[in-house]
């Protein structure tokens, strides 16, 4: 009787320890993913877009599951997949760095690519921006769609008081900037316009050296923005299937490049509205572009300071460089980083100090512009100095077609 009572407590004992340690195990073991957040073979992004997103393991590396953070933040929406900087910001959803709720795009082949590129479930795909609106009631949609459909945004995002951030440039059109800018205004929306140029340090840099009177008052700006042009440099068929159309687009290399020049110099002018315009287009490439130009030298007059704008498709390489000639100095920014400044004999040459956030990077700006919008009502990105940017640019088009300088 004492043997089969110590067998029975043996066993008992034998029992707990396999139970527990199965516990443990099943509260210490990582279940493996069903779905892979990255595709085996991941897709090349054009030059640009890669350059933007760094060196990226999770792009790169085959076998890598990367371990998502938790998103928080506002509820973010996003409208159109069909522009090539959806990956710089996809790619912050998938670090959990911004909280996507819904994402409306009618091409389904869209929602499989970058589905699989940055494990967004199906869960977050809508084939209309108001059905996606209403179910998942976003604070704010982006739009990454053609820059001539960013108008159908905010007509549907603003009745609902929904704000929204579109890429650069606002609109394709005045005429569509103008009644988006009465929806905004009717509905007490944020309407932002995103440019990659307004997270460079070099350009901060350079505009506090303005406000400080190193340079003295400004005389002269040039902006160089371009590259090899779209298609060159590996753009996707989706992306250059509305970015080379004049409708779609508003232009070609005058809006996609000249827009940068004058939201940089609307704001270095402290949103002084130019007194004319005078434009000169060239179509070096009609077997390549054939519906629009691929070059645009674009100058501005002020009362006392004149810009240049050179937009093109058309350059050996990428570049977007600022010269500032002010009155006692000059200024120069090479890159995103790099900087020159002479005043007198002396040349400082240096690299930009880092942004502070949230000045830093899209997603931070665009959540600080909606927790207070009074104070993003005079920046870069802020409606009112995109307003005068759609006036350089419909001026300068009218300038191309009537061969005239326009006077505003």
């Amino acid at each position: 009787m004492k043997t089969m009572f110590n067998h029975g407590v043996k066993f008992f004992f034998t029992m707990l320890f396999v139970s527990c340690a199965a516990i443990t195990m099943a509260q210490t073991t990582i279940p493996a993913p069903t779905t892979p957040m990255v595709p085996n073979k991941p897709e090349a992004l054009p030059a640009d877009t890669a350059k933007k997103l760094g060196k990226d393991t999770a792009l790169t590396k085959k076998d890598t599951i990367p371990v998502k953070k938790i998103p928080t933040g506002p509820k973010v929406g996003i409208a159109g997949l069909n522009h090539d900087h959806i990956h710089l910001i996809l790619n912050e959803y998938r670090n959990g760095n911004v909280n996507i709720v819904g994402i409306a795009e009618p091409d389904k082949k869209l929602w499989a690519k970058y589905g699989k590129m940055y494990g967004v479930p199906d869960s977050l795909f809508f084939e209309d921006l108001k059905t996606m609106c209403l179910a998942r009631k976003p604070v704010i949609v982006l739009g990454y769609n053609a820059v001539g459909k960013h108008i159908d945004v905010v007509e549907t995002c603003a009745p609902l008081h929904i704000s929204v951030m579109v890429e650069k440039p606002l609109a394709a059109t005045l005429e569509q900037a103008r009644r988006m800018e009465f929806l905004a205004l009717k509905y007490y929306i944020s309407l932002l316009t995103n440019y990659e140029t307004t997270w460079y340090p070099s350009v901060q840099s350079a505009y506090n050296t303005v406000k400080t009177d190193s340079v003295g008052i400004i005389r002269k700006m040039v902006f160089h923005d371009g590259h090899q042009g779209p298609r060159e440099i590996g753009c996707s068929e989706d992306f250059l299937s509305w970015l080379t159309d004049p409708i779609l687009n508003g232009a070609g290399a005058l809006n996609d490049f000249g827009c940068y020049g004058a939201n940089m110099m609307t704001w270095l002018m402290q949103g002084q509205r130019p007194i004319a315009v005078t434009a000169v287009a060239r179509h070096y490439k009609p077997s390549v572009y054939p519906k629009v130009e691929d070059d645009a030298t674009i100058i501005v007059e002020y009362p006392n300071a004149t810009g240049m704008i050179e937009a093109s498709w058309n350059w050996p390489y990428g570049i977007k460089d600022m010269e500032i000639f002010g009155a006692k100095g000059y200024i120069h920014t090479f890159d995103k980083d790099s900087v020159e400044v002479r005043v007198n004999n002396s040349v400082h040459s240096f690299k930009a100090p880092a942004l502070p956030a949230p000045a830093d990077a899209p997603v931070p700006y665009f959540t600080a512009a909606l927790k207070n919008p009074i104070k993003s009502h005079n920046d870069r990105s802020s409606l009112r100095y995109n307003m005068i940017v759609m006036q350089i640019l419909d001026a300068a088009k009218r300038s191309i077609k009537e061969g005239k300088r326009i006077v505003l």
